[in-house]
């Protein structure tokens, strides 16, 4: 398996409260760093899996779990060479 690094941004949430935090934590975002700026909430993930099509469902389906929704998903090219 291989690590992947992407960023989720999520639609219709305006600040990262700690009751969000927690709540994406228990929905299985532990591997993944939330934060906020400018009114735009955002998870960095770490997220070992078998492809990254697994790895961006499996933090899709996380993030749904904890009542959110993705606007966008976001991957660095040049982070994504450097691990392939």
């Amino acid at each position: 398996m291989k690590t992947y690094d992407f960023t989720l941004v999520l639609s219709g949430v305006t600040e990262l409260t700690d009751e969000l935090a927690d709540r994406l934590f228990e929905a299985g975002c532990d591997d993944g760093s939330p934060g906020s700026c400018n009114r735009v909430v955002t998870i960095d993930f770490h997220r070992r899996a078998a492809s990254l099509e697994a790895a961006l469902r499996a933090a899709i389906t996380s993030v749904r779990t904890a009542g959110c929704r993705v606007e966008r998903i976001e991957i660095d090219a040049k982070a994504r060479a450097l691990r392939a």
